[in-house]
Protein backbone atom coordinates (compact mmCIF):
# COMPACT_ATOMS: atom_id res chain seq x y z
CA UNK A 1 0.00 0.00 0.00
CA UNK A 2 1.53 3.29 -1.14
CA UNK A 3 -0.65 5.76 0.80
CA UNK A 4 1.60 5.44 3.85
CA UNK A 5 4.55 7.79 4.33
CA UNK A 6 6.98 7.66 7.24
CA UNK A 7 6.92 11.46 7.29
CA UNK A 8 3.42 11.45 8.78
CA UNK A 9 4.88 10.06 12.01
CA UNK A 10 8.27 11.78 12.01
CA UNK A 11 9.28 12.78 15.52
CA UNK A 12 6.31 11.05 17.15
CA UNK A 13 6.40 9.20 20.47
CA UNK A 14 6.68 5.97 18.48
CA UNK A 15 9.79 7.27 16.71
CA UNK A 16 11.30 8.28 20.04
CA UNK A 17 10.90 4.80 21.49
CA UNK A 18 12.13 3.10 18.33
CA UNK A 19 15.19 5.29 17.94
CA UNK A 20 16.09 5.26 21.64
CA UNK A 21 16.31 1.46 21.43
CA UNK A 22 18.02 1.48 18.03
CA UNK A 23 20.85 3.76 19.12
CA UNK A 24 21.61 1.58 22.14
CA UNK A 25 21.62 -1.57 20.02
CA UNK A 26 24.12 -0.10 17.57
CA UNK A 27 26.39 1.34 20.25
CA UNK A 28 26.49 -1.98 22.10
CA UNK A 29 27.16 -4.04 18.98
CA UNK A 30 29.95 -1.65 18.00
CA UNK A 31 31.85 -2.38 21.19
CA UNK A 32 33.43 -5.22 19.24
CA UNK A 33 35.67 -4.20 16.33
CA UNK A 34 34.24 -6.64 13.80
CA UNK A 35 32.16 -5.26 10.91
CA UNK A 36 28.47 -4.80 11.62
CA UNK A 37 25.82 -5.13 8.91
CA UNK A 38 22.65 -3.14 9.62
CA UNK A 39 19.39 -3.62 7.72
CA UNK A 40 16.36 -1.31 7.71
CA UNK A 41 13.49 -3.12 6.01
CA UNK A 42 11.18 -0.10 5.54
CA UNK A 43 13.46 2.89 5.20
CA UNK A 44 11.16 5.68 4.01
CA UNK A 45 12.84 8.90 2.88
CA UNK A 46 15.56 8.73 5.52
CA UNK A 47 15.21 12.24 6.97
CA UNK A 48 12.28 14.66 7.30
CA UNK A 49 11.38 18.32 7.63
CA UNK A 50 9.06 18.93 10.57
CA UNK A 51 8.01 22.35 9.32
CA UNK A 52 6.48 21.43 5.96
CA UNK A 53 5.15 18.46 4.03
CA UNK A 54 3.48 15.42 5.58
CA UNK A 55 5.11 15.85 9.00
CA UNK A 56 3.72 19.37 9.32
CA UNK A 57 0.25 18.15 8.34
CA UNK A 58 0.12 15.39 10.94
CA UNK A 59 2.01 17.45 13.56
CA UNK A 60 2.80 14.31 15.54
CA UNK A 61 6.13 15.82 16.54
CA UNK A 62 4.24 18.19 18.86
CA UNK A 63 3.40 15.24 21.10
CA UNK A 64 6.79 13.64 20.52
CA UNK A 65 10.18 15.26 19.98
CA UNK A 66 8.99 18.82 20.66
CA UNK A 67 7.35 17.72 23.89
CA UNK A 68 10.45 15.80 24.96
CA UNK A 69 12.76 18.72 24.14
CA UNK A 70 10.61 21.05 26.22
CA UNK A 71 10.63 18.59 29.10
CA UNK A 72 14.42 18.27 28.85
CA UNK A 73 14.81 22.06 28.97
CA UNK A 74 12.60 22.30 32.06
CA UNK A 75 14.52 19.52 33.79
CA UNK A 76 17.82 21.30 33.05
CA UNK A 77 16.52 24.53 34.60
CA UNK A 78 15.43 22.56 37.67
CA UNK A 79 18.87 20.99 37.93
CA UNK A 80 17.67 17.50 37.09
CA UNK A 81 19.26 15.25 34.48
CA UNK A 82 17.74 12.81 32.06
CA UNK A 83 18.91 9.24 31.56
CA UNK A 84 22.09 8.66 29.57
CA UNK A 85 20.04 6.87 26.92
CA UNK A 86 17.68 9.81 26.37
CA UNK A 87 20.61 12.24 26.26
CA UNK A 88 22.33 10.09 23.63
CA UNK A 89 19.13 10.02 21.58
CA UNK A 90 18.65 13.80 21.83
CA UNK A 91 22.26 14.33 20.78
CA UNK A 92 21.52 12.44 17.54
CA UNK A 93 18.52 14.68 16.85
CA UNK A 94 20.40 17.88 17.68
CA UNK A 95 23.24 16.85 15.36
CA UNK A 96 20.88 17.13 12.37
CA UNK A 97 19.80 20.60 13.50
CA UNK A 98 23.18 22.07 14.28
CA UNK A 99 22.55 25.02 11.96
CA UNK A 100 19.18 25.87 13.51
CA UNK A 101 18.90 29.06 15.51
CA UNK A 102 18.56 28.71 19.30
CA UNK A 103 18.77 24.94 19.11
CA UNK A 104 15.37 24.61 17.47
CA UNK A 105 14.43 21.26 15.94
CA UNK A 106 13.24 21.50 12.33
CA UNK A 107 14.71 18.29 10.94
CA UNK A 108 14.07 14.77 12.19
CA UNK A 109 16.34 11.88 11.14
CA UNK A 110 14.64 8.59 10.37
CA UNK A 111 16.23 5.24 11.14
CA UNK A 112 18.37 5.22 7.94
CA UNK A 113 20.09 8.48 8.88
CA UNK A 114 20.54 7.48 12.51
CA UNK A 115 22.11 4.19 11.43
CA UNK A 116 24.26 5.86 8.76
CA UNK A 117 25.59 8.51 11.14
CA UNK A 118 26.59 5.80 13.64
CA UNK A 119 28.45 3.66 11.11
CA UNK A 120 32.16 3.00 11.48
CA UNK A 121 34.31 2.56 8.34
CA UNK A 122 33.98 -1.23 8.52
CA UNK A 123 30.18 -1.26 8.90
CA UNK A 124 27.57 -1.64 6.15
CA UNK A 125 23.99 -0.44 5.84
CA UNK A 126 21.24 -2.07 3.75
CA UNK A 127 18.05 -0.10 3.11
CA UNK A 128 14.79 -1.33 1.59
CA UNK A 129 11.98 0.88 0.32
CA UNK A 130 9.14 -0.02 -2.05
CA UNK A 131 7.31 3.31 -2.35
CA UNK A 132 7.97 4.58 -5.92
CA UNK A 133 8.41 8.19 -4.77
CA UNK A 134 10.10 7.59 -1.44
CA UNK A 135 12.85 5.47 -2.96
CA UNK A 136 14.11 8.34 -5.12
CA UNK A 137 14.03 10.75 -2.17
CA UNK A 138 15.86 8.18 -0.04
CA UNK A 139 18.59 7.76 -2.65
CA UNK A 140 19.01 11.54 -2.95
CA UNK A 141 19.20 11.99 0.82
CA UNK A 142 21.67 9.17 1.39
CA UNK A 143 23.87 10.45 -1.44
CA UNK A 144 24.49 13.58 0.64
CA UNK A 145 26.18 11.55 3.38
CA UNK A 146 29.83 10.58 3.57
CA UNK A 147 28.58 7.07 4.45
CA UNK A 148 26.83 6.73 1.07
CA UNK A 149 29.47 4.32 -0.27
CA UNK A 150 28.84 2.02 2.69
CA UNK A 151 25.12 1.96 1.99
CA UNK A 152 23.11 -0.20 -0.41
CA UNK A 153 19.53 0.79 -1.29
CA UNK A 154 17.04 -1.71 -2.67
CA UNK A 155 13.72 -0.92 -4.36
CA UNK A 156 12.43 -4.32 -3.35
CA UNK A 157 10.14 -6.19 -0.99
CA UNK A 158 12.21 -6.65 2.14
CA UNK A 159 9.98 -9.42 3.48
CA UNK A 160 11.08 -11.69 0.63
CA UNK A 161 14.59 -10.29 0.11
CA UNK A 162 15.78 -10.16 3.73
CA UNK A 163 16.81 -13.81 3.85
CA UNK A 164 19.20 -13.22 0.95
CA UNK A 165 21.28 -10.87 3.12
CA UNK A 166 21.58 -13.33 5.98
CA UNK A 167 23.88 -14.25 7.48
CA UNK A 168 26.13 -11.25 6.77
CA UNK A 169 29.79 -12.00 5.95
CA UNK A 170 30.95 -10.96 9.43
CA UNK A 171 28.19 -12.94 11.15
CA UNK A 172 27.34 -9.78 13.04
CA UNK A 173 24.08 -8.09 12.14
CA UNK A 174 21.25 -5.84 13.30
CA UNK A 175 17.89 -5.93 11.53
CA UNK A 176 15.20 -3.29 12.09
CA UNK A 177 11.74 -4.28 10.85
CA UNK A 178 9.15 -1.50 10.99
CA UNK A 179 6.42 -1.82 8.33
CA UNK A 180 3.36 0.41 8.34
CA UNK A 181 0.97 -2.49 9.05
CA UNK A 182 -1.67 -0.62 7.04
CA UNK A 183 -2.06 -3.85 5.09
CA UNK A 184 -3.12 -6.58 7.51
CA UNK A 185 -1.07 -9.01 5.46
CA UNK A 186 2.07 -7.31 6.84
CA UNK A 187 1.63 -9.27 10.05
CA UNK A 188 1.69 -12.55 8.16
CA UNK A 189 4.55 -11.45 5.94
CA UNK A 190 6.52 -10.36 9.00
CA UNK A 191 6.05 -13.71 10.70
CA UNK A 192 7.20 -15.61 7.61
CA UNK A 193 10.20 -13.32 7.12
CA UNK A 194 11.25 -13.75 10.75
CA UNK A 195 10.95 -17.52 10.62
CA UNK A 196 13.21 -17.57 7.54
CA UNK A 197 15.64 -15.05 9.05
CA UNK A 198 16.00 -16.97 12.30
CA UNK A 199 16.55 -20.19 10.40
CA UNK A 200 19.43 -18.60 8.49
CA UNK A 201 20.85 -16.29 11.17
CA UNK A 202 19.53 -17.15 14.64
CA UNK A 203 22.25 -15.18 16.45
CA UNK A 204 21.46 -11.86 14.78
CA UNK A 205 19.88 -8.98 16.67
CA UNK A 206 16.33 -8.26 15.45
CA UNK A 207 14.24 -5.24 16.47
CA UNK A 208 10.59 -5.48 15.39
CA UNK A 209 8.52 -2.32 15.81
CA UNK A 210 4.73 -2.55 16.01
CA UNK A 211 1.76 -0.23 16.63
CA UNK A 212 -0.55 -1.06 19.53
CA UNK A 213 -4.00 -1.02 17.98
CA UNK A 214 -7.41 -2.49 18.74
CA UNK A 215 -6.79 -5.09 16.08
CA UNK A 216 -6.41 -8.81 16.68
CA UNK A 217 -3.26 -9.10 14.60
CA UNK A 218 -1.59 -6.26 16.49
CA UNK A 219 -2.39 -7.68 19.92
CA UNK A 220 -1.09 -11.13 18.91
CA UNK A 221 2.22 -9.95 17.42
CA UNK A 222 4.37 -10.10 20.60
CA UNK A 223 3.22 -13.64 21.40
CA UNK A 224 3.98 -14.75 17.84
CA UNK A 225 7.47 -13.30 18.09
CA UNK A 226 7.96 -15.03 21.46
CA UNK A 227 7.06 -18.30 19.81
CA UNK A 228 9.61 -17.77 17.02
CA UNK A 229 12.34 -16.78 19.49
CA UNK A 230 11.48 -19.76 21.68
CA UNK A 231 11.65 -22.23 18.82
CA UNK A 232 15.30 -21.20 18.33
CA UNK A 233 16.00 -20.90 22.06
CA UNK A 234 16.89 -17.23 21.81
CA UNK A 235 16.44 -14.51 24.47
CA UNK A 236 14.05 -11.64 23.87
CA UNK A 237 12.94 -8.31 25.29
CA UNK A 238 9.57 -6.64 24.81
CA UNK A 239 9.05 -2.93 25.45
CA UNK A 240 5.90 -0.86 25.01
CA UNK A 241 5.12 2.80 25.60
CA UNK A 242 1.60 4.19 25.87
CA UNK A 243 1.20 7.98 26.01
CA UNK A 244 -2.59 8.09 26.01
CA UNK A 245 -5.50 5.76 26.68
CA UNK A 246 -8.49 7.18 24.88
CA UNK A 247 -11.35 4.97 23.63
CA UNK A 248 -11.16 6.72 20.28
CA UNK A 249 -8.01 5.95 18.30
CA UNK A 250 -7.76 9.33 16.61
CA UNK A 251 -4.03 8.76 16.27
CA UNK A 252 -1.52 6.21 17.47
CA UNK A 253 -1.52 6.12 21.26
CA UNK A 254 1.00 3.37 21.91
CA UNK A 255 3.69 1.32 20.23
CA UNK A 256 6.19 -1.38 21.07
CA UNK A 257 9.38 -3.12 20.06
CA UNK A 258 10.17 -6.79 20.28
CA UNK A 259 13.90 -7.46 20.30
CA UNK A 260 15.36 -10.92 19.72
CA UNK A 261 18.90 -11.41 21.04
CA UNK A 262 18.92 -8.10 22.94
CA UNK A 263 22.14 -6.87 24.58
CA UNK A 264 22.25 -7.64 28.29
CA UNK A 265 22.48 -3.88 28.92
CA UNK A 266 19.24 -2.98 27.15
CA UNK A 267 16.81 -3.79 29.96
CA UNK A 268 18.65 -1.56 32.45
CA UNK A 269 18.94 1.15 29.80
CA UNK A 270 15.18 1.12 29.24
CA UNK A 271 14.32 0.79 32.93
CA UNK A 272 16.07 4.13 33.44
CA UNK A 273 14.54 5.86 30.41
CA UNK A 274 10.93 4.62 30.26
CA UNK A 275 9.66 6.32 33.46
CA UNK A 276 11.09 9.60 32.18
CA UNK A 277 9.55 9.17 28.72
CA UNK A 278 6.18 8.28 30.29
CA UNK A 279 6.28 11.45 32.38
CA UNK A 280 7.49 13.62 29.51
CA UNK A 281 5.19 12.31 26.78
CA UNK A 282 2.14 11.13 28.73
CA UNK A 283 -1.05 12.94 27.80
CA UNK A 284 -3.45 11.46 30.35
CA UNK A 285 -3.56 9.12 33.35
CA UNK A 286 -3.44 6.12 31.03
CA UNK A 287 0.22 6.77 30.12
CA UNK A 288 2.34 3.76 31.06
CA UNK A 289 5.08 1.45 29.90
CA UNK A 290 5.77 -2.27 29.79
CA UNK A 291 9.16 -3.97 29.97
CA UNK A 292 9.51 -7.74 29.86
CA UNK A 293 12.43 -9.99 29.00
CA UNK A 294 13.30 -13.65 28.77
CA UNK A 295 16.70 -15.26 29.11
CA UNK A 296 17.42 -18.71 27.72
Amino acid sequence: MFSYRHAFHAGSHADILKHLVLIHLVEYLQEKPGALTMVDTHAGAGIYSLTDGFAAVSNEASGGIYRLMQFAAEEKVAGRSLSAGIESYLDCIRAENIDSANGEIHIYPGSPFILARLMRPQDRLKLFELHPREIDVLRHNIDQLKQAKQTDIYAADSFTRLKGLLPPPSRRGLVLIDPSYEDKQDYRYLESAMEEAMHRFATGCYAIWYPMLSRRESAALPDRMKKIAGSHQRPWLNVELRVENSPKERRLQASGLFIINPPWTLEKHLAESLPILTKALGQDSGAQFLLKSFEV
